[in-house]
């Protein structure tokens, strides 16, 4: 297997767009954290609010909780900034509604680089991945393009945004550039423990802990990018 390329560092704001609570906890955010300590500035969109994500918890005790739990989490690594769409938790769909959301916001903050995840029928290893994931991360890639084209979208009253340059997509099975985390690994563990009641609706297995999934994850793409803690993304120019 061939090394990672290192990631794009010429760049100051980002937007990352995820479905659910806990998405970029799983590996992203100890980037996150990195790029923080480095000076850029980075906002975080959730498609949902997570309601349909902890088993025994109905959805209207589950979003608000779930939702305290993700401004937690991003405050961990640095980010201030959290906003939440009203995207049906489970069936999130594809379509001119969610484009439109996530061109909106990428005009409103005028990212370089839009983080999302693995939008890919699998995981790396061969699990299916979920709807939603799928459908933001291919809508994601879609919003880039309207949020850049002054004809689409006119009822949102914002200008034109043409300064995405790149989308980096984290838990993709096609991975080819990677970032160190030597100092934000911690922090992205801690980010992760921060989601303390979908941990614990997890039940026990490796999911459910993060310092051991996060710390192997870093170790294991480390070995592709110079021995040391790093996280992988699939990187599109825009």
């Amino acid at each position: 297997m061939t090394d990672y390329e290192p990631m794009p560092t010429d760049w100051e704001r980002a937007l990352a767009v995820v479905a659910h609570p806990d998405d970029l906890e799983y590996g992203a955010s100890a980037a996150i954290a990195q790029w923080v300590d480095e000076g850029k500035t980075v906002v975080y969109l959730l498609a949902s609010r997570g309601e349909a994500g902890i088993d025994g918890i109905p959805p209207e005790e589950c979003g608000p909780l779930r939702e305290a739990e993700q401004i937690e989490a991003a405050r961990v690594v640095g980010v201030s900034e959290v906003e939440f769409l009203d995207h049906k938790d489970g069936v999130i769909e594809y379509g001119i509604p969610l484009r439109r959301d996530i061109a909106s916001a990428i005009r409103r903050h005028k990212p370089e680089l839009v983080i999302t995840l693995n939008h890919a029928p699998h995981w790396p290893g061969g699990h299916r991945n979920s709807p939603d994931h799928r459908n933001v991360g291919e809508a994601v890639l879609d919003a880039v393009g309207d949020a850049g084209n002054q004809w689409i979208f006119t009822e949102l009253g914002l200008p034109k945004w043409q300064g995405v340059r790149w989308v980096a997509i984290t838990g993709s099975p096609n991975a080819g550039h990677a970032v160190s985390v030597e100092s934000g690994l911690d922090r992205g563990v801690a980010s992760l423990e921060a989601h303390q009641k979908y941990l614990e609706g997890l039940g026990p297995g490796p999911m459910s802990d993060p310092n051991v999934f996060l710390r192997d994850h870093a170790r294991q793409t480390g070995e592709r990018f110079g021995g040391k803690p790093a996280v992988a993304f699939e990187l599109f120019p825009a």
